[in-house]
Protein backbone atom coordinates (compact mmCIF):
# COMPACT_ATOMS: atom_id res chain seq x y z
CA UNK A 1 0.00 0.00 0.00
CA UNK A 2 1.38 3.37 -0.93
CA UNK A 3 0.25 6.55 -2.48
CA UNK A 4 -2.24 6.81 0.02
CA UNK A 5 -1.78 3.17 -0.70
CA UNK A 6 -0.63 0.53 -3.12
CA UNK A 7 -2.50 -2.55 -2.02
CA UNK A 8 -1.87 -6.23 -2.48
CA UNK A 9 0.74 -8.07 -4.43
CA UNK A 10 4.13 -9.20 -3.19
CA UNK A 11 4.73 -8.05 0.37
CA UNK A 12 8.49 -8.16 -0.08
CA UNK A 13 10.90 -10.71 1.27
CA UNK A 14 14.57 -9.92 1.99
CA UNK A 15 16.08 -9.08 -1.35
CA UNK A 16 12.64 -8.40 -2.84
CA UNK A 17 10.93 -5.11 -3.57
CA UNK A 18 11.52 -2.47 -0.92
CA UNK A 19 10.53 0.95 0.29
CA UNK A 20 13.76 2.65 1.35
CA UNK A 21 13.50 5.71 3.57
CA UNK A 22 16.75 7.68 3.66
CA UNK A 23 17.49 9.59 6.87
CA UNK A 24 19.84 12.48 7.50
CA UNK A 25 21.07 13.52 10.94
CA UNK A 26 18.24 16.03 11.45
CA UNK A 27 15.59 13.49 10.44
CA UNK A 28 16.12 11.27 13.48
CA UNK A 29 15.50 14.25 15.77
CA UNK A 30 12.37 15.15 13.80
CA UNK A 31 10.82 11.69 13.79
CA UNK A 32 7.66 11.51 15.87
CA UNK A 33 4.73 9.18 16.51
CA UNK A 34 1.16 10.38 16.12
CA UNK A 35 -0.54 10.29 19.51
CA UNK A 36 -4.05 9.37 18.29
CA UNK A 37 -5.44 7.44 15.32
CA UNK A 38 -5.72 9.49 12.13
CA UNK A 39 -9.39 9.41 11.02
CA UNK A 40 -8.58 9.61 7.32
CA UNK A 41 -5.86 6.96 7.31
CA UNK A 42 -8.19 4.63 9.22
CA UNK A 43 -10.93 5.46 6.70
CA UNK A 44 -8.69 4.67 3.74
CA UNK A 45 -7.15 1.49 5.13
CA UNK A 46 -10.47 0.19 6.44
CA UNK A 47 -11.89 0.63 2.93
CA UNK A 48 -9.20 -1.77 1.71
CA UNK A 49 -10.05 -4.24 4.47
CA UNK A 50 -13.76 -3.99 3.78
CA UNK A 51 -13.26 -4.89 0.12
CA UNK A 52 -10.86 -7.74 0.84
CA UNK A 53 -10.89 -10.94 2.85
CA UNK A 54 -7.50 -11.00 4.59
CA UNK A 55 -7.28 -11.14 8.37
CA UNK A 56 -10.69 -12.74 8.76
CA UNK A 57 -10.10 -13.62 12.41
CA UNK A 58 -9.40 -9.97 13.21
CA UNK A 59 -11.69 -8.15 10.79
CA UNK A 60 -14.41 -10.68 9.96
CA UNK A 61 -17.03 -9.50 12.47
CA UNK A 62 -16.36 -5.88 11.59
CA UNK A 63 -16.73 -6.59 7.85
CA UNK A 64 -20.03 -8.41 8.33
CA UNK A 65 -21.46 -5.59 10.40
CA UNK A 66 -20.36 -2.78 8.07
CA UNK A 67 -21.35 -4.53 4.85
CA UNK A 68 -24.86 -5.07 6.19
CA UNK A 69 -25.34 -1.37 6.93
CA UNK A 70 -23.36 0.61 4.38
CA UNK A 71 -25.43 2.27 1.66
CA UNK A 72 -24.63 3.88 -1.68
CA UNK A 73 -23.80 7.25 -0.21
CA UNK A 74 -20.28 6.00 0.55
CA UNK A 75 -19.80 4.68 -2.98
CA UNK A 76 -17.41 7.37 -4.21
CA UNK A 77 -14.75 6.19 -1.79
CA UNK A 78 -14.59 2.69 -3.24
CA UNK A 79 -13.69 4.07 -6.66
CA UNK A 80 -10.91 6.18 -5.12
CA UNK A 81 -9.59 3.43 -2.84
CA UNK A 82 -9.84 0.12 -4.73
CA UNK A 83 -8.89 -3.13 -2.98
CA UNK A 84 -5.71 -3.57 -5.03
CA UNK A 85 -3.25 -1.17 -6.59
CA UNK A 86 -3.15 2.60 -6.25
CA UNK A 87 -5.38 4.70 -4.00
CA UNK A 88 -5.37 8.48 -4.28
CA UNK A 89 -3.10 10.48 -1.97
CA UNK A 90 -5.59 13.30 -1.50
CA UNK A 91 -7.78 11.13 0.75
CA UNK A 92 -5.10 11.36 3.45
CA UNK A 93 -3.98 14.99 3.86
CA UNK A 94 -1.69 15.56 6.80
CA UNK A 95 -4.03 16.84 9.49
CA UNK A 96 -3.00 14.48 12.28
CA UNK A 97 -5.44 14.10 15.15
CA UNK A 98 -7.49 17.27 14.70
CA UNK A 99 -10.54 15.13 14.01
CA UNK A 100 -12.74 14.03 11.14
CA UNK A 101 -14.10 17.49 10.30
CA UNK A 102 -10.61 18.90 9.93
CA UNK A 103 -9.65 15.93 7.79
CA UNK A 104 -12.62 16.35 5.47
CA UNK A 105 -11.84 20.06 5.16
CA UNK A 106 -8.30 19.08 4.19
CA UNK A 107 -9.56 16.72 1.48
CA UNK A 108 -12.00 19.24 0.04
CA UNK A 109 -9.38 22.01 -0.04
CA UNK A 110 -7.01 19.89 -2.14
CA UNK A 111 -5.56 21.98 -5.01
CA UNK A 112 -6.93 21.12 -8.43
CA UNK A 113 -3.45 20.22 -9.63
CA UNK A 114 -3.27 17.52 -6.96
CA UNK A 115 -6.74 16.21 -7.80
CA UNK A 116 -5.71 15.95 -11.45
CA UNK A 117 -2.38 14.27 -10.72
CA UNK A 118 -3.86 11.69 -8.36
CA UNK A 119 -6.83 10.89 -10.59
CA UNK A 120 -4.51 10.53 -13.58
CA UNK A 121 -2.41 8.01 -11.63
CA UNK A 122 -5.59 6.15 -10.68
CA UNK A 123 -6.81 6.11 -14.30
CA UNK A 124 -3.54 4.50 -15.39
CA UNK A 125 -4.59 1.35 -13.52
CA UNK A 126 -8.37 1.19 -13.90
CA UNK A 127 -11.32 2.80 -15.66
CA UNK A 128 -12.07 6.13 -13.96
CA UNK A 129 -15.59 6.84 -12.73
CA UNK A 130 -17.81 9.18 -14.73
CA UNK A 131 -17.52 11.92 -12.12
CA UNK A 132 -13.68 11.95 -12.06
CA UNK A 133 -13.28 14.91 -14.50
CA UNK A 134 -15.65 17.04 -12.42
CA UNK A 135 -13.72 16.20 -9.26
CA UNK A 136 -10.43 16.99 -11.00
CA UNK A 137 -11.79 20.47 -11.76
CA UNK A 138 -12.94 20.94 -8.17
CA UNK A 139 -16.63 21.21 -9.02
CA UNK A 140 -18.49 22.22 -5.87
CA UNK A 141 -21.37 19.72 -6.08
CA UNK A 142 -18.95 16.81 -6.51
CA UNK A 143 -16.79 18.02 -3.62
CA UNK A 144 -19.86 18.14 -1.39
CA UNK A 145 -20.77 14.58 -2.34
CA UNK A 146 -17.23 13.44 -1.59
CA UNK A 147 -17.34 15.07 1.84
CA UNK A 148 -20.70 13.43 2.54
CA UNK A 149 -19.34 10.09 1.37
CA UNK A 150 -16.42 10.26 3.81
CA UNK A 151 -18.65 11.32 6.70
CA UNK A 152 -21.26 8.64 5.99
CA UNK A 153 -18.66 5.91 5.70
CA UNK A 154 -16.95 6.93 8.94
CA UNK A 155 -20.24 7.02 10.84
CA UNK A 156 -21.11 3.48 9.75
CA UNK A 157 -17.71 1.80 9.67
CA UNK A 158 -15.61 3.46 12.37
CA UNK A 159 -17.51 5.72 14.77
CA UNK A 160 -18.81 3.00 17.10
CA UNK A 161 -15.34 1.43 17.38
CA UNK A 162 -13.33 4.64 17.61
CA UNK A 163 -12.68 4.38 21.35
CA UNK A 164 -11.33 0.83 20.93
CA UNK A 165 -9.16 1.92 17.99
CA UNK A 166 -7.90 4.89 20.01
CA UNK A 167 -7.00 2.63 22.93
CA UNK A 168 -4.93 0.33 20.72
CA UNK A 169 -3.11 3.24 19.10
CA UNK A 170 -2.34 4.89 22.44
CA UNK A 171 -1.03 1.62 23.85
CA UNK A 172 1.23 1.15 20.85
CA UNK A 173 2.57 4.70 21.12
CA UNK A 174 3.30 4.16 24.81
CA UNK A 175 5.29 1.04 24.02
CA UNK A 176 7.24 2.80 21.25
CA UNK A 177 8.00 5.60 23.67
CA UNK A 178 9.48 3.15 26.18
CA UNK A 179 11.62 1.61 23.45
CA UNK A 180 12.81 5.05 22.36
CA UNK A 181 13.79 5.98 25.92
CA UNK A 182 15.75 2.76 26.35
CA UNK A 183 17.27 2.34 22.90
CA UNK A 184 16.90 5.67 21.10
CA UNK A 185 15.08 6.52 17.89
CA UNK A 186 17.13 4.02 15.90
CA UNK A 187 16.20 1.23 18.31
CA UNK A 188 12.54 2.16 18.00
CA UNK A 189 12.74 2.15 14.19
CA UNK A 190 14.49 -1.23 14.21
CA UNK A 191 11.62 -2.81 16.16
CA UNK A 192 8.78 -1.04 14.37
CA UNK A 193 7.47 -4.11 12.51
CA UNK A 194 8.75 -7.54 11.36
CA UNK A 195 8.82 -6.29 7.74
CA UNK A 196 11.07 -3.35 8.68
CA UNK A 197 14.87 -3.27 8.95
CA UNK A 198 17.01 -0.38 10.13
CA UNK A 199 20.33 -0.19 8.29
CA UNK A 200 21.60 3.24 9.25
CA UNK A 201 20.88 5.64 7.70
CA UNK A 202 18.17 3.79 5.72
CA UNK A 203 14.90 2.30 6.95
CA UNK A 204 13.98 -0.64 4.70
CA UNK A 205 10.37 -1.78 4.48
CA UNK A 206 9.22 -4.87 2.57
CA UNK A 207 6.87 -3.39 -0.03
CA UNK A 208 4.81 -4.32 -3.10
CA UNK A 209 6.96 -2.02 -5.28
CA UNK A 210 10.43 -0.48 -5.17
CA UNK A 211 10.22 3.07 -3.85
CA UNK A 212 12.76 5.58 -2.53
CA UNK A 213 11.91 8.31 -0.03
CA UNK A 214 14.56 10.90 0.90
CA UNK A 215 13.54 12.78 4.03
CA UNK A 216 15.99 15.63 3.50
CA UNK A 217 15.66 17.02 7.01
CA UNK A 218 11.84 16.96 7.04
CA UNK A 219 11.64 14.15 9.58
CA UNK A 220 9.23 11.22 9.51
CA UNK A 221 5.72 11.07 10.95
CA UNK A 222 4.90 7.56 12.18
CA UNK A 223 1.18 6.78 12.20
CA UNK A 224 0.05 3.71 14.19
CA UNK A 225 -3.05 2.22 12.55
CA UNK A 226 -5.67 -0.35 13.42
CA UNK A 227 -6.53 -1.16 9.79
CA UNK A 228 -3.03 -1.19 8.34
CA UNK A 229 -2.40 -4.83 7.49
CA UNK A 230 0.74 -6.95 7.03
CA UNK A 231 3.17 -4.16 6.12
CA UNK A 232 3.60 -0.40 6.68
CA UNK A 233 2.47 2.01 3.96
CA UNK A 234 3.38 5.49 2.77
CA UNK A 235 2.37 8.11 0.22
CA UNK A 236 3.49 7.88 -3.38
CA UNK A 237 4.29 11.58 -3.81
CA UNK A 238 7.74 12.22 -2.25
CA UNK A 239 7.02 15.95 -2.14
CA UNK A 240 4.38 15.65 0.58
CA UNK A 241 5.12 15.39 4.29
CA UNK A 242 6.91 12.06 4.82
CA UNK A 243 4.69 9.59 6.64
CA UNK A 244 4.86 5.89 7.42
CA UNK A 245 1.70 4.16 8.59
CA UNK A 246 2.26 0.86 10.42
CA UNK A 247 0.03 -1.82 12.01
CA UNK A 248 -0.66 -1.82 15.75
CA UNK A 249 -1.08 -5.02 17.72
CA UNK A 250 -4.63 -6.36 17.96
CA UNK A 251 -6.41 -9.62 18.63
CA UNK A 252 -9.62 -11.34 17.58
CA UNK A 253 -12.65 -10.00 19.44
CA UNK A 254 -11.65 -6.32 19.38
CA UNK A 255 -14.83 -5.38 17.52
CA UNK A 256 -18.04 -5.27 19.52
CA UNK A 257 -17.50 -8.45 21.45
CA UNK A 258 -19.57 -9.14 24.56
CA UNK A 259 -17.67 -9.55 27.85
CA UNK A 260 -15.86 -12.86 28.09
CA UNK A 261 -18.03 -14.57 30.70
CA UNK A 262 -16.18 -17.88 30.41
CA UNK A 263 -12.85 -16.28 31.29
CA UNK A 264 -14.46 -14.31 34.11
CA UNK A 265 -16.01 -17.45 35.58
CA UNK A 266 -12.73 -19.34 35.37
CA UNK A 267 -10.34 -16.62 36.52
CA UNK A 268 -12.46 -14.04 38.29
CA UNK A 269 -13.40 -10.65 36.88
CA UNK A 270 -10.22 -8.75 37.80
CA UNK A 271 -7.82 -11.50 36.74
CA UNK A 272 -9.68 -11.94 33.45
CA UNK A 273 -9.36 -8.18 32.90
CA UNK A 274 -5.61 -8.42 33.55
CA UNK A 275 -5.29 -11.20 30.97
CA UNK A 276 -7.33 -9.21 28.45
CA UNK A 277 -5.15 -6.13 28.99
CA UNK A 278 -2.00 -8.20 28.45
CA UNK A 279 -3.49 -9.49 25.19
CA UNK A 280 -4.45 -6.01 23.99
CA UNK A 281 -1.48 -3.90 25.13
CA UNK A 282 1.96 -4.35 23.54
CA UNK A 283 4.01 -6.16 26.23
CA UNK A 284 2.79 -4.02 29.16
CA UNK A 285 4.76 -3.60 32.35
CA UNK A 286 3.19 -4.33 35.71
CA UNK A 287 2.80 -0.62 36.43
CA UNK A 288 1.14 -0.10 33.04
CA UNK A 289 -1.32 -2.88 33.85
CA UNK A 290 -2.07 -1.25 37.18
CA UNK A 291 -2.72 2.11 35.51
CA UNK A 292 -4.83 0.56 32.76
CA UNK A 293 -7.06 -1.35 35.19
CA UNK A 294 -7.10 1.08 38.11
CA UNK A 295 -5.56 -1.35 40.61
CA UNK A 296 -2.45 -1.13 42.75
CA UNK A 297 0.88 -2.30 41.31
CA UNK A 298 1.00 -4.99 44.01
CA UNK A 299 -2.41 -6.30 42.95
CA UNK A 300 -1.45 -6.27 39.26
CA UNK A 301 1.76 -8.14 40.09
CA UNK A 302 -0.14 -10.77 42.09
CA UNK A 303 -2.62 -11.40 39.29
CA UNK A 304 0.18 -11.58 36.72
CA UNK A 305 1.99 -14.15 38.85
CA UNK A 306 -1.08 -16.41 38.95
CA UNK A 307 -1.61 -16.05 35.19
CA UNK A 308 2.05 -16.87 34.54
CA UNK A 309 2.00 -19.93 36.81
CA UNK A 310 -1.14 -21.08 34.98
CA UNK A 311 0.61 -20.91 31.61
CA UNK A 312 -1.54 -18.03 30.32
CA UNK A 313 1.22 -15.40 30.07
CA UNK A 314 5.00 -15.13 30.01
CA UNK A 315 7.07 -12.45 31.72
CA UNK A 316 10.46 -11.09 30.65
CA UNK A 317 12.61 -8.42 32.24
CA UNK A 318 13.71 -5.60 29.94
CA UNK A 319 15.62 -2.63 31.29
CA UNK A 320 14.60 -3.47 34.84
CA UNK A 321 10.88 -3.67 34.04
CA UNK A 322 8.81 -6.85 33.91
CA UNK A 323 6.94 -7.09 30.60
CA UNK A 324 4.06 -9.48 30.12
CA UNK A 325 2.91 -11.25 26.95
CA UNK A 326 0.08 -13.75 26.42
CA UNK A 327 0.79 -17.35 25.54
CA UNK A 328 -1.17 -19.03 22.77
CA UNK A 329 -3.30 -20.66 25.45
CA UNK A 330 -4.00 -17.31 27.09
CA UNK A 331 -5.07 -15.70 23.83
CA UNK A 332 -7.20 -18.72 22.94
CA UNK A 333 -8.99 -18.61 26.28
CA UNK A 334 -10.21 -15.08 25.60
CA UNK A 335 -11.00 -15.69 21.94
CA UNK A 336 -12.91 -18.95 22.36
CA UNK A 337 -14.93 -17.73 25.30
CA UNK A 338 -15.77 -14.32 23.92
CA UNK A 339 -19.34 -13.45 23.10
CA UNK A 340 -20.41 -12.76 19.55
CA UNK A 341 -20.79 -9.11 18.60
CA UNK A 342 -24.32 -7.89 18.18
CA UNK A 343 -24.64 -6.30 14.73
CA UNK A 344 -26.42 -2.95 14.64
CA UNK A 345 -29.72 -2.74 12.83
CA UNK A 346 -29.68 -2.41 9.06
CA UNK A 347 -30.49 0.87 7.43
CA UNK A 348 -33.29 1.15 4.95
CA UNK A 349 -31.08 2.75 2.30
CA UNK A 350 -30.06 0.84 -0.79
CA UNK A 351 -26.93 -1.25 -0.13
CA UNK A 352 -23.65 -0.31 -1.72
CA UNK A 353 -22.50 -2.24 -4.77
CA UNK A 354 -19.33 -1.85 -6.89
CA UNK A 355 -21.30 -0.23 -9.73
CA UNK A 356 -22.55 2.47 -7.39
CA UNK A 357 -19.01 3.78 -7.02
CA UNK A 358 -18.92 4.88 -10.65
CA UNK A 359 -22.07 6.97 -10.82
CA UNK A 360 -23.27 9.88 -8.72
Amino acid sequence: MAAAAIVGGHQGEPGGTMLRIHFEADDLARTRILEEPDPLWETLLSLHQLQGGAGQAVFGDWRSSVRSRLDRSAGMLFALAPPRGYSVDFLTPVVGTDGLDSGIDGVLSTPRSVFRADLTALAAERRPPAWAPALAEGRLDVLRKLGHSIRQYFSVALASSWSAITGLVRADRLQRGHTMLSHGVEGMLATLHPTVRWRSPVLEVAYPVDQELHLGGRGLLLVPSMFCWQSPVTLLDPGRQPVLVYPVGRRPGWFGGAPNRSAEQLLGRTRAAVLEAICELPAPTTSELATELGVSPASASQHATVLRESGLITTDRTGGAARHRPTGFGSALLTIGAGEPVPPARTAAAPWSPRAAYAL
